[in-house]
């Protein structure tokens, strides 16, 4: 249908990134058990991998999701946050939101991990532990798209956003959480990087909307052995 077509091409980067999960969710499903934990550690941005293969292992681990039942949850996250986010924003302003948010909350959650494992507080396995996954740059999304959305819709949203992640990290929180919580905080920090950030203040300082006046509307953990996120 056209509309799917013109929603596709409004939001490409959401889309080649959703088809590439798709296709790595299939290699796992039809890999053997063996195989398929092979690649979940060798793509994984764990502390070995940061150490041997430090831009490898920080790019590709943003491409697969360690359960591919998962897959249809992760198409709804993204035709939610991503799509709607790369539309408002355009692809580049977009990327580099999530990409950012993504590598940042990798590297600081696995120095927790390394903190830990010095402090005698984590076994040294976990340098080999499971970080695979999109969430990191799901949560940006969702701080990015909280100026999407008029008041006092916009209000509601980030009060449901804070408790979402917020829960977690406050009890009993694991470096994937620490993760969240940075990468959560880097797209509200990303207001600037919006059309409505062009207007000057928040948008509801004026009464405007805070998607400009040419957008358009949008449509409708076992901690200490693997964090897919």
């Amino acid at each position: 249908m056209a509309w799917v077509r013109d929603w596709v091409r409004s939001s490409p980067g959401t889309h080649i990134w959703l088809l590439v999960i798709g296709i790595t969710s299939l290699v796992i499903a039809s890999a053997s058990e063996g195989l398929g934990q092979f690649l979940v550690h060798r793509t994984s941005s764990n502390i070995h991998q940061l150490n041997e293969h430090p831009l490898p292992s920080l790019l590709i681990s943003g491409f697969w999701i360690e359960r591919p039942s998962s897959f249809l949850l992760y198409v709804v996250m993204f035709e939610l946050l991503h799509a709607n986010v790369e539309r408002w924003t355009g692809t580049t302003r977009w990327l580099l939101t999530v990409g950012g948010a993504h590598i940042a909350a990798t590297l600081a959650s696995q120095e927790l991990v390394l903190l830990a494992i010095e402090g005698h507080r984590l076994p040294r396995s976990m340098t080999h532990v499971v970080d695979i996954g999109v969430s990191y740059g799901l949560a940006a999304a969702a701080g990015l798209l909280t100026y999407r959305l008029r008041p006092p819709w916009r209000y509601g949203y980030l009060a449901g956003v804070l408790i979402f992640f917020g829960i977690p990290l406050l009890t009993g929180a694991t470096f994937t959480d620490f993760g969240h919580a940075i990468a959560l905080t880097m797209g509200f920090a990303a207001w600037p990087l919006t059309p409505a950030a062009a207007e000057g203040p928040p948008p509801e300082e004026h009464g405007r909307d805070p998607a400009g006046p040419a957008a358009e509307p949008p449509p409708g953990r076992d901690p200490e052995s693997r964090q897919e996120r």
